[in-house]
């Protein structure tokens, strides 16, 4: 390795992509004059194949490191130099270019883009690696495809951008997402760990801002993550904010997006619900009159027979008022157009960068306000960030922090349980009685079920507050040459706020005439110290890189809670728990948990040929058992660059890249209660239960010293050899590249093994109260592939860019203790759920409909049989249909997940379009297909949806809806093929045309860049909308009364001072 080889990857990542005015051009470092060396200083100008000027290129003397320079915004530098000097031009996306003085002198230096940025420095866990160097499963997400867009979240825009890694969200506003990396691996926690300028933390992303991320990569096995230890079970993020660079820059970035309101059901009007109600009782009971028998007489029907003595419904009429008070007035209520509007989302950013020699600030704000599609739910998050460092005794000791404030406020009781509630009362209800004033609700016969509007409007009053800051201090010490020291003291604090006002009211025949206020606050704080010691050295073509470190982790919570009822006034100002009247109530709780590790890396390098990489970590608990509190973690990976070898020299331009790499580790899981070992009791007082009269433990005895309370109950048994869940995963990567690295690539195959899985089963009675107890009793084996692929060229002005990942993982149940098996699926016996994945699918075969009573005593022994009635298979041919005939009916995992982009630019246009989809996937979808496909399933005085009216009759046998009925005589509400649909899709997530102002414009505008963008999102959908397993929802992703994910469009603009 080269001289100060670090430091010059360092300074490179730094000065990337900086952009200076003339007033800020770098001026070279003096060299002193020798006899031997005359100095002299030299110009030249850095332009890319098309022209264009390339800014902040770093340009540096090989033979002196620490003289430097890069170019302006014209891409012009100036730098002084020896005789001797070679002088090296690097930038991050570019081929390194090596000149002499008389080369660079006052030329024109064209640089090639380089399209697998083999230089490029990623950080890999405490250290940093060039990509060339990497033996284990690393990907690096192209950062600049999250920031545009309405998510609010990294996390969320990286959906179908990594090969391995799932992402789930919905549409609501909140910028949550649900990560698996390789699938999941454990019956507990399966979120990755998340790595911000090296503080490690367990919570999500929601709270920082895209546009403060400069970098992020995925360490997705374990030979790299388990420098991470205890917690990287489940993968590694790790993601770097921007740091300040040399010389002055304001960015600046505004969007605004209008999201359309989308229905996920089609439910039925108040003449179809009445229809419906008809055909259900005749079906029952032909003699039966539905005017009598219907919900509350709501509905009088006109009907006969015809010449075959089938009814024929000739019109349905409904009640002028609900209620004999006339309060009500019948109405044929949208529910979901009621609660639903035009989203709004709207993001600013601003940044400031500035720099010297000897150091370097970052200072941005970030405003995020997206109001949901259904009303009254939005999210409003205000980020502040400030990352600074400052270098003195001539750069050999390096200070800084990075810190970031983040304050969001989110709505509370609003969300998709709103648009379930849709379903679930007539629209024959109005929203509101007659006078305007009060709320409509059920009447009798109908389910005792809210008026969703009221339901919005009496909780628009409520949110959720919350201050998150997050991040570190640190030091850096080159205490020789290639041994530098490093300390970081990091904290993740998180402080919630919540008051929950629950207001008198009146709809329909529910009411509550005593309001409430409830009040929760939490503090959650992880704090980090980590020391790390590096030493880079090289002896001729043997490079190594040696790391040791310490890092001890606290983390802390505590809860406090109190509840009041009847306030005289129902406002904000009022409703506090002081003023409250009775019933008060109150809670806290806290706990604490510490973890000591102590770690070790070596990575070798032979010639840029072979590679090597051995871990070593060792975790304390002190959530484990006394008997196994530590546990050790190894790991090591082998690399093999091919296309370094003299004999592949002939093949490099048509391969420039071939690299093998193996790698095998372990990684542990500690995400369980804090607590978890111990045996505990409670003395539970009597507090007046009503539902359970010998509900309490203990009173007090009033003695001499005052009382005495006894009593105490066992609320869990402990576990002195509880142990850490270990993951193993052995890992085969192969990376390439072809025809001149237009196309290159990476492929993945992975084995992982999760043993001695942390679970806390239930228990039989016979061991008593309190009898359940952590333990370490489940394994899962996961195994898959990953590609990725890219491809670049340029075709004169049209630059071209087509990108894919692909991804396929199966999951093994391979243990669970005998005593839970029945809480899988499966029938518990020999039938059961080792051997195949957690989200598999157990029932019966549906076998279409009966069309006649011949079909019904030809068949099998079936209780409820009738014409129109769902079939079962009879599977075991013993002439029953029972629990017997149940088999393996689907997989929840997908067979594969894919996302495709392909990327245009055309002079200062750009142009990308993004497919995203997964195949092989099944749903079930008996959460809601029960109630748009079965009558009898619903509660009574529900709604249902539309595709009823399709129902069997005698006169419509083609259709695959069960008649219309009353009574659930056949049991179809029994899990089967039915209620099992296909998941897969493909949408065309997004689309986006940009605009960059041409650099004539900018120039006059005292600007360094200028992009105008309009994006698109959610596109199309394309479902499986055919066959027996037809998915007959609105959108696969987003399944049920799911927080739809609708159109919408963003315009944004970007700006660089």
């Amino acid at each position: 390795m080269k001289k100060h080889f670090l430091y010059r990857c360092a300074l490179i990542t730094c000065l990337c992509g900086l952009q200076v005015s003339d007033s800020f051009a770098v001026a070279s470092v003096a060299i002193p004059s020798t006899a031997q060396q005359q100095v002299r200083t030299i110009t030249g100008r850095v332009l890319d194949k098309a022209g264009d000027p390339i800014i902040g290129v770093t340009i540096v003397d090989k033979h002196n490191t620490g003289n430097g320079s890069i170019t302006d915004l014209d891409g012009n530098f100036t730098i002084k130099v020896g005789e001797n000097s070679i002088l090296l031009f690097s930038y991050i996306g570019y081929k390194n270019v090596e000149l002499t003085p008389d080369q660079a002198d006052g030329k024109i230096i064209r640089m090639e883009e380089d399209a697998l940025s083999l230089d490029e420095v990623i950080v890999t866990g405490y250290t940093t690696q060039k990509k060339a160097d990497l033996t284990g499963s690393v990907s690096v997400v192209k950062v600049d495809q999250l920031k545009s867009g309405s998510y609010g979240s990294a996390m969320k825009a990286a959906q179908g951008k990594v090969a391995g890694m799932s992402v789930s969200a919905n549409g609501s506003p909140t910028p949550n997402a649900t990560i698996r990396i390789r699938g999941e691996g454990t019956l507990n926690n399966n979120d990755p760990l998340y790595i911000i300028d090296g503080t490690p933390t367990t919570r999500s992303m929601a709270e920082l801002a895209s546009m403060d991320i400069e970098s992020m990569q995925v360490l997705k096995d374990a030979s790299s993550a388990s420098i991470y230890g205890s917690r990287a079970a489940n993968g590694v993020i790790i993601i770097t904010t921007r740091k300040g660079k040399k010389g002055t820059t304001v960015d600046f970035a505004a969007s605004y997006t209008l999201v359309s309101k989308k229905k996920p059901y089609e439910l039925m009007n108040t003449e179809q619900r009445g229809i419906a109600q008809y055909w259900a009782i005749k079906n029952d009971n032909p003699d039966a009159n539905p005017t009598q028998m219907g919900i509350g007489g709501l509905y009088q029907y006109e009907d006969h027979q015809d010449g075959n003595g089938n009814w024929v419904l000739d019109r349905v009429t409904w009640r002028e008022y609900l209620d004999d008070a006339k309060t009500m007035k019948s109405a044929d209520t949208d529910w979901q157009k009621e609660i639903l509007r035009t989203g709004q989302v709207q993001q600013y950013s601003v940044t400031l960068s500035t720099g010297t020699d000897k150091g370097h600030s970052v200072f941005a704000l970030d405003y995020y306000d997206n109001k949901g599609t259904i009303d009254g739910s939005f999210y409003r998050r205000f980020n502040g960030r400030i990352n600074s460092d400052y270098s003195f005794l001539n750069g050999r000791v390096t200070i800084g922090e990075n810190f970031t404030v983040s304050k969001w406020r989110e709505s509370d009781n609003i969300g998709d349980g709103n648009l379930g509630g849709c379903k679930s009362l007539m629209s024959i209800v109005p929203v509101h009685t007659v006078d305007g004033e009060g709320w409509g609700g059920p009447i009798g016969g109908m389910s005792d079920r809210q008026n969703p509007v009221r339901l919005i409007e009496d909780n628009k009053q409520n949110h959720h507050d919350n201050l998150r800051i997050f991040g570190n201090l640190y030091a850096n010490v080159n205490i020789l040459k290639g041994l530098t020291f490093r300390s970081s003291f990091g904290v993740d604090g998180v402080g919630s706020w919540k008051r929950t006002m629950d207001y008198r009211y009146k709809s329909g025949f529910l009411s509550e005439d005593r309001n409430k206020v409830y009040q929760e606050s939490y503090f959650d704080l992880s704090s980090t110290n980590s020391n790390v010691l590096q030493y880079v050295f090289e002896l001729g073509k043997h490079n190594f890189d040696v790391m040791a470190g310490q890092e001890t982790i606290i983390h802390t919570y505590q809860q406090h809670w109190g509840s009041r009822r009847d306030f005289a006034l129902e406002n904000d100002d009022y409703m506090w728990l002081g003023a409250g009247e009775s019933e008060k109530d109150n809670g806290s709780g806290s706990v604490k948990n510490t973890m000591i590790s102590w770690f070790g890396k070596l990575n070798y390098n032979y010639a840029n040929r072979y590679l090597a990489s051995v871990t070593l970590r060792r975790d304390a608990s002190s959530v484990f058992g006394k008997n196994n509190k530590w546990a050790t973690f190894p790991a090591f990976s082998l690399g093999w660059s091919i296309s370094n070898e003299a004999f592949f020299e002939k093949l490099i331009s048509v391969m420039p890249l071939l690299k093998l790499r193996y790698g095998w580790g372990q990684n542990g899981n500690s995400s369980i209660d804090a607590y978890a070992s111990y045996q505990f009791y409670e003395a539970a007082y009597d507090g007046n239960n009503l539902y359970d009269w010998n509900w309490g433990t203990a009173y007090d005895f009033t003695g001499m010293g005052g009382s005495l309370p006894s009593g105490f109950r066992r609320t869990q048994r402990g576990n002195p050899n509880l142990k850490w869940e270990t993951t193993s995963q052995h890992n085969f990567g192969l990376d390439f590249a072809l025809f001149n690295s237009k196309l290159s690539g990476s492929f993945d195959y992975y084995l992982k093994y999760t043993r001695d899985i942390l679970m806390k089963p239930g228990t039989v009675a016979t061991l008593g109260e309190g009898a359940h107890m952590w333990l370490n009793g489940a394994d899962i084996d996961n195994k898959g592939f990953e590609l990725t692929l890219n491809y670049n060229d340029k075709f004169g002005d049209l630059g071209l860019n087509i990108s894919g990942v692909f991804s396929h993982n199966s999951q093994t149940i391979v243990k669970v203790p005998d005593d839970v098996i029945n809480n899988f699926a499966g029938n518990g016996k020999e039938d059961n759920i080792l051997g195949r994945p957690r989200n598999s699918l157990y029932g019966y075969v549906a076998d279409g409909l009966f069309q006649s009573q011949e079909e019904v005593e030809a068949h099998a022994e079936q209780t409820g049989a009738a014409p129109g009635r769902i079939r079962y298979r009879d599977l075991n041919k013993d002439g029953v249909i029972n629990q017997e005939d149940r088999t393996w009916i689907g997989n929840e995992n997908p067979a594969l997940e894919y996302g495709v982009t392909l990327g245009m630019t055309y002079k200062n246009f750009d142009f990308s379009l993004f497919f995203n989809g997964v195949c092989g996937k099944d749903l079930n979808v008996s959460g809601w297909k029960s109630w748009t496909d079965i009558y009898a399933l619903s509660t009574s005085g529900e709604n249902y949806g539309t595709r009823l009216l399709d129902a069997w009759t005698p006169a419509n046998k083609n259709s695959t809806i069960p008649a219309l009925s009353i009574n659930n005589y056949n049991d179809e509400g029994r899990m089967s093929t039915y209620y099992v649909e296909s998941g897969s899709y493909l949408k065309l997530r997004n689309a986006e045309l940009g605009y960059s102002l041409p650099e004539s414009v900018i120039k006059k505008l005292n600007m360094q860049r200028a992009r105008i963008a309009l994006r698109a999102d959610n596109i199309a959908t394309i479902k499986k909308g055919w066959g027996s397993n037809a998915y007959t929802g609105l959108d696969p992703e987003t399944p049920g009364n799911g927080y739809p994910l609708p159109f919408s469009m963003t315009m944004s603009v970007n700006l660089t001072f």
